[in-house]
């Protein structure tokens, strides 16, 4: 059986002027349930020949309806993570094991009325909220909390009112 490569992405961490992360709920969970893990990071997919700072600014976009931010950190490296068996061939298109992401911190610029998450026709979230960067691994799906983790831990300069 051919091993299913890992799909080029890229994450960001948008922080408000209070020090505070941008996390939204999937819409894809069923209504009105409090699944662990619904809640995450925007993030997407990276198109071949793309520059990641660019892909990271229009994933924000897509998914939360704004560039209005600017890139004030990254990872040096990227981070992996495999998908949970069930979810292999179903999840990400079914093409992939899992991702390999480069996260960017980012810094929201704008006002919090700019963030539209119906802007793009592909919803992925129905709710947002600001929250502190240290409850991020509380928040993840098992199989993604390793990376949160280490974004909690990398990303906690960044984590300041500014």
């Amino acid at each position: 059986m051919t091993l299913l490569p890992l799909r080029p992405n890229v994450g960001a961490c948008l922080f408000n002027r209070q020090g505070q992360v941008l996390i939204a709920r999937r819409a894809d969970q069923p209504a009105g349930e409090a699944i662990s893990g619904a809640w995450q990071l925007p993030q997407g997919g990276l198109d071949p020949g793309e520059d990641p700072e660019a892909a990271v600014l229009r994933e924000l976009s897509e998914e939360i309806g704004t560039r209005n931010a600017t890139v004030i950190g990254r990872l040096a490296e990227w981070l992996n993570y495999d998908l949970p068996a069930h979810l292999v061939g179903k999840a990400l298109g079914g093409k992939f094991r899992g991702q390999t992401q480069l996260w960017f911190a980012l810094r929201f610029l704008g006002e919090d009325s700019e963030i539209r998450l119906d802007a793009d026709a592909h919803q992925e979230f129905d709710a947002w909220r600001w929250a502190e960067l240290s409850s991020l691994p509380g928040i993840a799906v098992p199989f993604r909390r390793p990376i949160y983790e280490r974004l909690a831990r990398d990303f906690a300069r960044y984590a300041v009112p500014g």
